[in-house]
């Protein structure tokens, strides 16, 4: 029996942002990363926030890929604090980091319940609306996807005017991440017609519009279609999960931290091949469900195999013109380095929670080999 549930309520639009002067809230705590603070974007939360007669005080000791010692001191500092209210403002990291510190600092035995308001700045994981958040222990050089309901925030607010001074080179690899969650949902063993209602939208407006948003941040109207774009793909995969491209890029990015987006958009060609059984010339399950989503995209030939492959080709042509490159040794990581590091990665990602509803069952070889692919020359 399958299930699909929205708990998040959803504001949206230009200066949604002000709706924070109806959420009743008398005790603010806001949590960013240093660079809101720095450019004075957290004035536009806090501003609303004076205006409503509500008490607040700022954590902004975000970082990126967020640290459980930086969730640890979160929680001290709601502890302290006593929030009725967690506003995140910023991407995934400071998103992630707020549910976390919600969760561990209600489950510390409050009296009333917290609401937690998530406001993006970037157009990328969807964090606003799903059970996921990504946590870093940089003492195992790993990276954690910790999956509860608990973390699914009350209320996002999409407002786009947050997302317009984002940079180009951000924007391309957040919105690589949408595509690669509308993907992975879709073809999740997880994936029914209402998730993949949101991830065949979603995966249409990044198709056309994140090119021209990259090259063009200004243009308002695209950077809206993102962001909407990138809620849509978390609601697919909050209910349908992911697959192993997040399973391989959490271990990536624990490893050599480099962006998360950007570790999907290497890996993403080489998993559909894996999954579609292309590069072992055998049709899976998988190959007709990932025609699916390449006819939406406008891609279509004489049998699935060859538009399959037209996807793969399609990815990797919109990847190189947004100047990702093909190689996780032309981001400056040393191959003998990465070679090293393959056994242990592999063995991450097989234990990572998104494995689970990859739909083709993985070994700790399979997973190797996809990382092997992506070293120049293959490792």
């Amino acid at each position: 029996m399958g299930s699909f549930k929205m708990a998040t309520k959803i504001y949206s639009g230009s200066n949604a942002t002000t709706y924070l002067k109806d959420c009743r809230c008398q005790r603010a705590l806001v949590i960013c990363d240093p660079f809101m603070v720095i450019s004075g974007m957290v004035k536009k939360v806090t501003a609303i926030l004076s205006e409503a007669n509500s008490s607040y005080q700022i954590f902004s000791e975000i970082v990126p890929d967020p640290t459980i010692e930086v969730v640890t001191k979160g929680v001290a500092y709601a502890a302290d604090f006593q929030p009725d209210t967690i506003i995140a403002l910023g991407g995934g990291s400071a998103l992630d980091t707020a549910k976390a510190v919600r969760q561990i600092y209600q489950q510390a035995g409050i009296e009333s319940a917290v609401q937690l308001i998530c406001i993006p700045t970037t157009s990328g994981t969807g964090s606003e609306v799903t059970s996921f958040a990504v946590i870093s222990d940089p003492s195992v050089n790993g990276k954690y996807a910790l999956v509860d309901d608990a973390m699914i925030p009350d209320i996002a607010i999409l407002d786009p005017v947050f997302t317009l001074t984002v940079p180009s080179s951000v924007t391309a690899d957040t919105g690589i991440d949408v595509l690669t969650h509308t993907l992975e949902a879709y073809v999740s063993t997880n994936a029914t017609d209402f998730t993949d209602a949101c991830g065949e939208k979603a995966m249409r407006i990044v198709w056309q519009d994140l090119a021209k948003a990259v090259a063009d941040g200004e243009d308002a109207q695209r950077r809206e279609r993102i962001h909407n774009a990138s809620c849509l793909a978390g609601m697919a995969f909050s209910e349908a999960s992911l697959g192993i491209c997040h399973s391989l890029a959490h271990a990536l990015g624990g490893r050599f931290h480099i962006p998360h987006g950007r570790a999907n958009a290497i890996l993403l060609p080489h998993v559909i091949s894996f999954n579609a059984g292309i590069e072992s010339n055998q049709d899976l399950p998988a190959l007709s469900k990932y025609a699916e989503a390449a006819n939406l995209l406008g891609i279509c030939s004489t049998t699935e195999r060859t538009t399959v492959n037209l996807l793969i080709a399609g990815i990797q042509k919109l990847t190189r013109k947004l100047d990702i490159p093909k190689f996780v040794t032309d981001l400056g990581i040393n191959e003998d380095a990465f070679i090293a590091a393959i056994p242990e990665m592999a063995e991450a990602a097989l234990k990572d929670k998104c494995t689970l509803t990859n739909p083709r069952q993985v070994t700790v070889a399979d997973l190797a080999g996809i990382y092997a692919r992506i070293c120049r020359g293959e490792c």
